[in-house]
């Protein structure tokens, strides 16, 4: 049974997507990123992906690589990784890793999928991870009751998308664009195309990611993705220190707006994107 299936039953009854929060361990600090992560729960997160800085990314925009960069040259390191999962999921919040491959390679894939189940994470998403060479996390997921959360993209052809699929555990994540992270003006025009595809294949919830920007931009990938899916909609800062302006973004807005991912009406949040300014991508 996957960890994320309570989650997911609970925004189906509630006729509702989930909304998912992104923000790289470490940033700004350590301490800071516990912080952010708590006020994002507080904000009504109802599941933050943790990321894992790197200094090589293949998928990641500007805006994250700089963050990533903060915290590495703040001395970042794996262990830390799980004090701020054990951070989100003492505080009663649901959390994913979401990293490369390379770094749980070197650590050891036995070990991290050991840790990050002690530390109370239910998962992990791989971008660069295809199910035809995951073995060994296969079988660590297995071994630690994680959820293995792979991608689908627009360029994935049917074969591809079934193999993802049944790879997958907790939810799939599609990516809504081709490219790297970042806002865009509009959602990527695929998008609704390969949830449908992909639904064909799984009852398992999709989760939409990649150039969600705005609180409109969540709501219109809400709307063709039905009560069995997950838009994913990351919200973080950037350079802003204190996490109060996240708790106070939930209680400006009314409870529906809320839980349909609608938030226009807060300038601090931004899909995949801890910017300054809001009108900046990653």
């Amino acid at each position: 049974m996957s960890g994320l299936d309570d989650l997911f039953a609970a925004t189906r009854a509630e006729g509702r997507a989930a909304l998912v929060g992104y923000l790289p361990a470490g940033f700004p600090t350590v301490d800071g990123s516990k912080d952010h992560l708590r006020a994002m729960l507080d904000g009504g997160a109802d599941l933050v992906e943790v990321g894992v800085p790197y200094s090589d990314p293949v998928m990641d925009g500007p805006t994250i690589q700089a963050a990533a960069e903060t915290a590495l040259s703040g001395g970042f390191r794996l262990k830390h990784l799980f004090e701020v999962v054990e951070a989100v999921s003492s505080r009663g919040g649901r959390a994913v890793v979401m990293t490369y491959w390379n770094p749980v390679h070197r650590y050891g894939v036995d070990a991290f999928a050991r840790d990050l189940a002690a530390a109370g994470g239910l998962g992990m998403i791989t971008p660069d991870l295809i199910p035809d060479e995951a073995d060994s996390w296969m079988a660590a997921s297995s071994e630690y009751g994680l959820d293995r959360i792979f991608l689908v993209a627009p360029s994935s052809s049917e074969e591809r998308i079934v193999k993802t699929v049944e790879a997958s555990s907790g939810f799939v994540y599609a990516t809504a664009v081709m490219g790297v992270t970042g806002a865009r003006d509009q959602v990527g025009t695929h998008a609704a195309d390969l949830v449908e595809r992909t639904r064909v294949h799984t009852s398992l919830p999709i989760g939409v990611g990649l150039g969600v920007r705005s609180g409109d931009q969540a709501a219109e990938v809400a709307s063709f993705a039905d009560r069995r899916f997950c838009p994913g909609h990351g919200c973080f800062l950037r350079h802003r220190r204190r996490p109060g302006p996240v708790r106070r973004a939930r209680r400006r807005l009314p409870p529906r707006r809320h839980s349909r991912l609608t938030f226009r009406n807060c300038r601090w949040w931004s899909a995949y994107s801890p910017c300054d300014d809001p009108s900046q991508g990653s």
